[in-house]
């Protein structure tokens, strides 16, 4: 079972099913107080739904709601665990004192984090006669004195410009810049610091260290002579630990429009922000939890920064887009990770990796799986009460498969089984897609004649199922331009009874590398792009409102002309 996970569905029903002190960090970026219809950006019904259930009432209400999900997610946070919640003007004061405050305790709050995301707001800073916002708060709680703090990650690495500025001279064992090694007046006399070493004795304000420091210094090949004759030490850059970081965070830019991390998505954070936070707040290996997932941007930078995480949404979007960002970034050493939705595809079911599915849908049922997998007379799991479960990843299940069950059943223990129908409870139960007339028939006659229940439960019956969405993509247009490019315009229309959401676009599709979408979301599925004379794969992901999805793949040959190979 993979622990990286996507959900959908409201994060307070979610968060009930976690275990207590399980989550390392946790970073909620929650809709903000601002009563503004903006905040409803992916539009789909599990969004609609959650906004309209946060704006019943006034701030009230708003803290109420939020209030109830910080409980949990206090609840499920570890003794040495951090969380960070980001908000803006409109409720923090709010946020801190009946919420924060109350349920982790003033004596656990951190730091008021002020993050300034843009040094242009928009609009006229006196156009309602006041000053111009250009900051988010971002609210840090520890669960105990006892949390997890990098501080090597609270500082402000250089980079190697920096570095080269800041560290000009070099010596054979590197980078290095003059630093004083003699004190000076204003420090003050300090006669037992005057010494004579290598034939120079300071003034009477002494030498900034004892003489066995000092020749540990010069040994270490760290003091250097001036030409006229006095000492410095070599300051190195490796050495260097970086500038603090302090609560007021002005080097982190907003995304623009031409970012390249930019997926059109309004409210989405920096990853450089979410960086310094999971560094600072954890260690890899943790798990990181952002229950308002939104465009995924803390989940992709947990993934990259090897953490476990926990992504949860009310959006399909929000699901289906996260997932698309990890498939960009993602490499053969990227660890799993699940999508759990409100329906399953039956295609991807129905053809999966057949002990995958078992303890996958065992687990769904209720059961536990066997995880043996010899020695079990054929049965894929139990209940709580070791009732058998039997698992057929098929359709239109025969009466032979009733009958090997039964005995299967008899032999794995027949004093569970005598007394199962001594209390006319299930023997045992037959999970598979579908069951055919024959089985049917003979499951029947078994409790009418004989007294023996066998349950037979149809996957639908455990979780839903939907039918992936159908894809088709053409060519509207190609045209040849004087640099050897052609500029070809695609369409792709995708159908589904449940509607569909967005496309996302992979321009160079390798299957054996998966899919790696250069364009995410797109919601018309029409896009125009420049192809040399060559090969290509083009792929196009539809996503439905469910979020089920279906792949197409079309292969272009261009030498002269475009032509359509499949």
């Amino acid at each position: 079972m993979c622990v990286n996970r996507l959900i959908l569905g409201d994060n307070l029903e979610i968060l009930k099913t976690v275990g207590s002190e399980t989550v390392d960090l946790i970073y909620l970026d929650p809709p903000f107080f601002s009563n503004r219809t903006y905040e409803v950006i992916w539009g789909d019904e599990g969004e609609v739904r959650s906004f309209q259930d946060r704006w019943a009432g006034g701030v009230d209400h708003y803290i109420a709601w939020l209030k109830e999900r910080v409980e949990q997610m206090y609840r499920v946070l570890k003794p040495t665990g951090s969380m960070f919640l980001h908000c803006d003007w409109h409720a923090n004061a709010y946020i801190r004192c009946y919420i924060l405050d109350k349920i982790f305790g003033s004596n656990n709050f951190k730091n008021e984090i002020i993050w300034q995301r843009t040094r242009n707001p928009k609009g006229s800073q006196f156009e309602k006669r006041n000053l111009g916002i250009a900051t988010d708060t971002i609210f840090w709680y520890a669960k105990t004195e006892n949390y997890y703090f990098n501080e090597e990650a609270a500082r402000d690495q250089l980079q190697n410009g920096e570095l080269a500025k800041k560290y000009p001279d070099f010596d054979e064992k590197g980078r290095y810049y003059s630093g004083p090694v003699i004190r000076g007046a204003s420090m003050g006399e300090r006669p037992n610091l005057v010494y004579e070493y290598k034939g120079f004795t300071p003034e009477i304000y002494g030498w900034r260290m004892t003489k066995e420091k000092l020749i540990e210094l010069d040994m270490a090949g760290n003091l250097g002579w001036s030409s006229n004759g006095k000492p410095f030490r070599k300051l190195r850059s490796e050495n260097d630990k970086g500038n603090p970081i302090y609560n007021f965070w002005n080097d982190i830019n907003r995304l623009y429009a031409n970012s390249p991390e930019n997926i059109g998505y309004p409210t989405q954070k920096p990853e450089k922000l979410l960086k310094r936070i999971i560094i600072m707040a954890s260690k890899e290996g943790d798990l990181v939890l952002d229950p308002f997932m939104g465009g995924g941007t803390t989940i992709a930078v947990a993934d990259k920064l090897n953490r476990r995480w926990t992504g949860i949404d009310q959006s399909v979007q929000a699901i289906k887009v996260t997932e698309l960002r990890l498939d960009r970034q993602r490499d053969l050493f990227s660890a799993p990770f699940s999508v759990q939705l409100h329906k399953y595809d039956y295609d991807t079911l129905r053809y999966k990796d057949a002990f995958e599915f078992e303890t996958w849908i065992v687990q769904q049922f209720g059961g536990s799986s066997n995880a043996k997998q010899r020695g079990d007379f054929g049965l894929d799991g139990k209940m709580d009460d070791n009732t058998p479960i039997q698992v057929k990843r098929s359709d239109n299940i025969g009466r032979n498969v009733i009958d090997n069950f039964l005995s299967a059943v008899k032999r794995a223990d027949k004093k569970l089984y005598d007394k199962n129908i001594e209390d006319k409870k299930p023997v045992g139960y037959i999970i598979a897609f579908s069951f055919g007339k024959g089985a049917v028939q003979e499951a029947a006659r078994l409790k009418l004649e004989e007294n023996i229940i066998i349950r037979l439960v149809a996957v639908e019956e455990i979780v839903p199922i939907a039918k992936k969405p159908a894809l088709n993509i053409e060519i509207a247009k190609s045209v040849r331009t004087e640099k050897e490019v052609w500029e070809i315009e695609f369409t792709a229309a995708g159908q589904s009874e449940a509607g569909i959401e967005f496309y996302s676009w992979d321009f160079a599709y390798n299957a054996d590398k998966g899919f790696k979408p250069l364009v995410i979301r797109d919601l018309k599925g029409k896009q125009t792009a420049g192809l040399k004379a060559g090969l290509h794969n083009i792929a196009v992901k539809v996503v439905d409102n469910d979020g089920l999805e279906n792949i197409e793949a079309i292969k272009l040959k261009i030498n002269g002309t475009v032509e359509r190979t499949n």
